[in-house]
């Protein structure tokens, strides 16, 4: 039953696994998204939503600061593990550490705002069929 409910975090975390092992060079480079840090906005993202799909299916018991931590130790862990596997295994990456902070900003920002405001995030989750 468990597994069930962490089906959408398991193919987010899936989906974020493919997107950082595409090799350098099948990505798109935009100088002016460059400028801006596009990148860190779309690590933040990802690991945002990451983070969202983990919380959901202890929306009932989001006060507990266990299901917090443990989730966002999970999620950020991973993060750091993609960075490492970008650095050493994957084709054409390399890893950064402001990835990585971008990875954390997402997750702590996700917590943050479904610890003050859980009936919103339900809500909109709820409204997408997730």
């Amino acid at each position: 039953m468990q597994f069930k409910k962490l089906m959408p975090a398991i193919l987010w975390a899936f989906f974020i696994g493919i997107l950082c092992a595409i090799p350098g060079k099948d990505l798109p480079t935009i100088s002016w998204l460059e400028i801006i840090s596009f990148d860190k906005f779309v690590h933040a993202s990802l690991f945002f939503i990451l983070q969202i799909f983990c919380l959901k299916p202890y929306y009932l018991d989001f006060k507990q600061k266990n299901i917090f931590y443990i989730t966002s130790i999970i999620c950020i862990g991973y993060g750091g593990l993609l960075e490492l596997c970008q650095g050493y295994f994957f084709i054409d990456r390399s890893a950064d550490i402001l990835d990585f902070a971008a990875n954390i900003f997402g997750v702590i920002t996700a917590s943050l705002l479904f610890w003050f405001k859980p009936e919103k995030i339900n809500l909109l989750l709820t409204n997408f069929r997730l």
